[in-house]
């Protein structure tokens, strides 16, 4: 307690009583014999005595090495190294058998069409059902509900390995399918599953991570872990956090763990975010005691534990009303279904490049070269993915807007799954996709580039693709860190003027009128999380916590009796309690748990302790 973090409790009290003992032992005319530890005592006495002291020491030192944050981080990076690998290998493999199964059967439409459409409908309906039986926590993106945890909310049953299990393969399932979904949102929630049973895991060495403030500081490295895993970008700061927070723990912690499994991860580009609605969870609050007290009465909160609330209401600790599981797997087949067909390449998919997956798209889109000069698409020569542009009846304008269209309103319906997805990425091509339309534009009205000064700046549309997907996507999630996850990602800063200017000018817009996307979901799942106050709202900021707090807080004292104790029990419902040095002072010294007073008062008031207490009591009245 009171930052003890090198060394464990149990055996700093250890070589306390061994020194007492010491002290003891030559108290009456003896020189005092220096302290050793309690673990070597035993040890101290035969002919392979210094062996085994030896050999305890190198022990003792293994296990406190294997406690210390490097060890956890470069644990935590290798780990994420390979189920990011593994992941991607998956995907991959499922992508390309679909692929084998649609030119296979290149000889009948029909067949071609049965195959393009079951495929994706029978791992998207796996995906939902799997992960409705394993963990429904498993659902969505993950990023709103680490925001709330990094604030302080414990989430019930949301970092465990059943969790983990349901994510992993859940998300495999669902990006093998070609869905217009994303995977970073789930990556951050998979690094921070992993963090926490790591943590778990190396508490068995050292107590450090029985720390709650360290524990919330290793999610937060590992939400940096999880963008690192995505996009193999060891630098881009998680948009989980706020802009000061990315930056101390980025710099202070994650440089090195990031860099890890971006080192190791394949391909420039991945899937991103997507939350989806309402799985069922637990809520409860994290610091308790006065800090509750504030929750509760400037939310307008009650104190029953049933109800925990954020900033948009009530959070329920209890599942949503049953539903039957053929209504839980039907809609997730018929989102699939609808979006298969509309993507069919010899029909509607021909028109929007239906046959490309995500990655595919970005490659194309982030294309250097012009495809059309004056709206003439036949000037250009389409090679390999890029043949997926071309349309022998319209050009390439017609073909990138229909495109935009159709990604934007079946990437809204796509997120709605309940399936592990992100919904990131799929903003991320729209607004490449978008930028390109931009570039090509430019590309026709200015052919031979752009003259100033005896100059001649070529226009590259590639470049538009690059500032339109970064400030669309930071546009939603109203971050600027997906500027630099851009820079990693085309393995440049040529545009690095542009992409800010276009980055920083939509946040800016749209800050003042709208949440972000996972502030949205936060309120739409009700989780208790206060988000940052927009524009017309800074008078907000002149309200105090005294304005707002409970003064009337039931607290426990370090010198308070049995009765203090039940008297604060039975008049106050509130799961914790508040710690301070006494009734004077008021200095808050931590929170305890109700239940865990309950039963420490019901040990030392047990039977075998009354017997004890008056076993001891008889010996010092009888004196023998």
């Amino acid at each position: 307690m009171y930052g003890r973090y090198t060394q464990d409790l149990g055996t700093f009290a250890k070589d306390e009583a061994a020194r007492l003992r010491l002290q003891q032992g030559n108290g009456e005319g003896g020189t005092s014999q220096p302290r050793r530890p309690s673990e070597l005592l035993e040890y101290t006495q035969g002919r392979c005595a210094p062996c085994r002291v030896c050999a305890l020491q190198c022990q003792r030192f293994l296990i406190s090495k294997v406690g210390e944050d490097w060890v956890f981080l470069i644990l935590l990076g290798l780990v994420m190294a390979l189920v990011s690998w593994a992941m991607d290998f998956a995907i991959a493999t499922c992508l390309q058998a679909q692929k084998w199964m649609y030119g296979g059967l290149d000889t009948n439409v029909l067949l071609q069409y049965l195959a393009w459409v079951t495929y994706p409908t029978v791992l998207i309906t796996f995906s939902a059902g799997f992960t409705q039986i394993l963990a429904p926590q498993a659902v969505g993106s993950g990023i709103p509900e680490m925001k709330t945890i990094l604030r302080g909310v414990v989430l019930k049953e949301y970092l465990t390995l059943k969790t983990f299990v349901a994510k992993v393969i859940g998300l495999t399932c669902a990006l093998g399918s070609g869905m217009p979904l994303g995977k970073e949102g789930p990556f951050v929630h998979i690094a921070s599953m992993c963090a926490a049973l790591l943590s778990r895991f190396l508490s068995l060495f050292g107590g450090i991570y029985k720390n709650e403030a360290r524990n919330i500081e290793m999610l937060a490295a590992a939400c940096a872990v999880g963008v690192g895993c995505c996009f193999a970008a060891p630098i881009g700061a998680p948009p989980t956090m706020s802009l000061l927070t990315s930056l101390r723990y980025l710099l202070a912690r994650t440089n090195y763990c990031s860099a890890v499994p971006a080192a190791t991860s394949q391909g420039p580009a991945a899937r991103f975010a997507r939350e989806s609605l309402d799985p069922p969870h637990s809520v409860s609050m994290g610091p308790a005691g006065p800090l509750r007290a504030v929750h509760e009465r400037g939310l307008g909160v009650p104190s029953s534990p049933r109800h925990r609330g954020g900033g948009a209401g009530t959070a329920r600790t209890s599942p949503p009303a049953p539903c039957h599981p053929t209504r839980r797997l039907l809609f997730p087949a018929l989102v699939t279904l609808l979006i298969s067909t509309l993507t069919f390449p010899p029909g509607f998919g021909q028109f929007m490049a239906g046959q490309l997956t995500q990655k595919d798209t970005l490659v194309t889109l982030f294309d250097n070269q012009t495809w059309a000069k004056q709206g003439l698409s036949d000037e250009f020569e389409y090679l390999g993915i890029l043949e997926a542009w071309r349309h022998p009846r319209s050009n390439v304008f017609v073909t990138l807007v229909v495109f935009i269209l159709m990604k934007f309103w079946m990437s809204a319906l796509a997120t709605t799954i309940p399936v592990p997805c992100g919904a990131f990425m799929p903003v991320f091509v729209i607004g490449a996709a978008f930028g390109r339309l931009v570039g090509e534009s430019m590309a026709a009205w200015f052919p031979d580039g752009i003259h100033t000064d005896s100059n001649t700046y070529r226009i590259v549309p590639g470049g538009y693709a690059v500032v339109g997907a970064a400030a669309l996507s930071g546009a939603v999630t109203h971050t600027v860190s997906t500027a630099v996850i851009v820079f990693e990602l085309t393995g440049q800063i040529s545009h690095i003027l542009p992409v800010m200017i276009a980055v920083i000018l939509a946040n800016a817009v749209a800050q003042s009128l709208q949440p972000s996307l996972y502030d949205s979901i936060i309120r739409i799942k009700k989780l208790p999380y206060l988000p940052e106050l927009g524009w017309g709202h800074h008078e907000k900021y002149d309200v105090r916590v005294e304005d707002i707090m409970v003064r009337d807080i039931h607290y426990v004292t370090l010198n308070c009796k049995y009765r203090d104790l039940q008297h604060v029990l039975h008049s106050t419902k509130m799961k914790s309690l508040p710690l301070v040095e006494s009734a004077e002072s008021m200095i808050l010294l931590g929170s305890i748990e109700r239940a865990q007073v309950g039963a420490l008062l019901c040990h030392q008031l047990s039977p075998q302790r009354r017997l004890q207490a008056l076993r001891q009591k008889a010996l010092a009245e009888d004196g023998h």
